[in-house]
């Protein structure tokens, strides 16, 4: 049982600021930020989970039935991810390539503590055994002196290295292109890593200075011992809210401009993008398949399809798509069939998948993955995690990928240019060039 206690707020970025630097005491810690992105979907404006009662780490095999057991028996919120290896538990396939961060391939666990910021009010839902120190930590959290970034602790010189060099790149996404002439597949998505071994960070440095220059709208810092995520993700993968579920794939990206005029140019220039577009089309096209499992009979519907929303960073085409399931369908089955997210995958899923372990350099492990929850009654809501760090403390190994939708238009040189853009943002981070 937990005990919920409400309290008004003067300032919603200072609580939040206090908030995240409080919880670097426990050992998990989930905290998932909408940095006042008001999309429709949105449930809360920041939510902390921290001090696992109860938890589940686990490799792929058997790993979603593992969670529906945890989920079911535990009838309480349980926070955690998926990572992208766990395609092996839903189709026969493998991960084999270069692992340097190590992360299990699931992990859930159950918070003593939970605190969500909904506008200017902060609400507090603690299980029975630490309810007592609710207002004790309000107060401790009000109090808080915020850690600013230390110049010169978190801004040693990282020397980000490529595990795919330039021409390696061309070189597969040629054989990706002829894998799609010859029919195998009609998209992809391909990934490279960037990284950084014998490094150390200071994640929680490291996590405010990427959400203060992107701002995104699910960002995510995580912390499960010396493991950590620190992500500027803009895109959901998959909301359960009632019995409705939501889907907003994102296959589309540009540049922006500090000058209005060709800002708004660069915007309409992605909506028209006849590639774009295509790559966006045939996302939505998975995704509505992949909900249809799940869904009751017509009731898959594209609510929004091919729309640019505008980040700090960049400008993204975004489509949503919604369905209806059943009242005694089971949350866990839902993101099964669905998983891994289409947008970081392709079309057809399994054979794209099959071509995209053969051609990368790296496990993607949780990056393209998700983070998220499960609340009480079978809802849930997870991320596409991108544009994120991850960093493994003990093998003082950090890294961060990135990758594009490969298709019969791709060009090799425009795609490694747009992957460069996504880079952008963490490189400027580790390399500590942020103004």
């Amino acid at each position: 049982m937990r005990k919920s206690i409400s309290f008004k707020i003067d300032t919603v970025s200072g609580f939040k600021a206090n908030l995240l630097a409080w919880s670097q005491q426990f050992n998990e810690v989930i905290w998932l930020d909408s940095n006042n992105h008001k999309n429709k979907y949105s449930s809360f404006d920041g939510m902390l989970a921290t001090d696992a009662l109860t938890s589940i780490s686990t490799d792929s095999f058997n790993a979603f039935e593992d969670l529906k057991t945890y989920q079911k028996e535990t009838k309480d919120w349980i926070f955690g991810y998926l990572s992208y290896d766990l395609k092996n538990n839903v189709e026969r396939l493998k991960s084999e390539n270069f692992d340097g961060l190590h992360f299990p391939e699931l992990y859930f666990f159950q918070p003593k503590k939970i605190i969500q910021i909904k506008g200017n009010v902060v609400h507090f839902s603690y299980l029975n055994m630490v309810d007592d120190e609710i207002e004790t930590d309000f107060k401790e959290i009000c109090n808080q002196i915020e850690e600013k970034p230390i110049q010169g602790k978190s801004k040693k010189s990282i020397h980000i290295k490529m595990r795919i060099f330039k021409d390696d790149y061309f070189s597969r996404v040629e054989q990706m292109l002829q894998r799609i002439y010859r029919g195998d597949i009609y998209e992809a998505n391909f990934c490279q890593e960037f990284y950084a071994d014998e490094t150390e960070i200071n994640p929680f440095e490291t996590y405010i200075e990427l959400n203060k220059i992107s701002e995104a709208p699910f960002a995510t810092f995580l912390k499960l011992n010396d493991k950590f995520l620190l992500s500027a993700s803009p895109e959901r993968y998959i909301k359960k809210e009632g019995n409705k579920v939501i889907s907003q794939p994102i296959k589309g990206t540009s540049k922006r401009s500090l000058n209005k005029v060709e800002d708004e140019i660069l915007r309409l220039s992605l909506e028209q993008d006849v590639k774009e577009r295509a790559e966006n089309i045939m996302i939505v096209d998975l995704v509505r398949n992949d909900l249809s499992k799940s869904a009751k009979k017509g009731s898959v519907v594209v609510k929004e399809l091919c729309k640019s929303y505008s980040f700090k960073q960049v400008h993204q085409m975004i489509s949503t798509i919604t369905s209806q399931v059943k009242n005694d369908k089971n949350p866990v089955d839902i993101i099964k069939e669905t998983f891994p997210m289409g947008s970081m995958t392709g079309a057809p899923k399994v054979s794209a998948m099959q071509i995209i372990e053969e051609l990368e350099a790296t496990k993607r492990g949780l990056y393209s993955g998700t983070v998220g929850y499960f609340t009480p009654e079978n809802d849930f809501d997870f991320n596409v995690v991108i544009r994120s760090i991850l960093y493994n403390e003990t093998e003082k190994y950090v890294s961060y990928s990135v990758g594009g939708a490969i298709t019969a238009q791709a060009l090799p040189e425009k795609e490694y240019e747009e992957c460069l853009l996504k880079a952008k943002a963490m490189r400027e981070v580790l390399e500590g060039k942020v103004s």
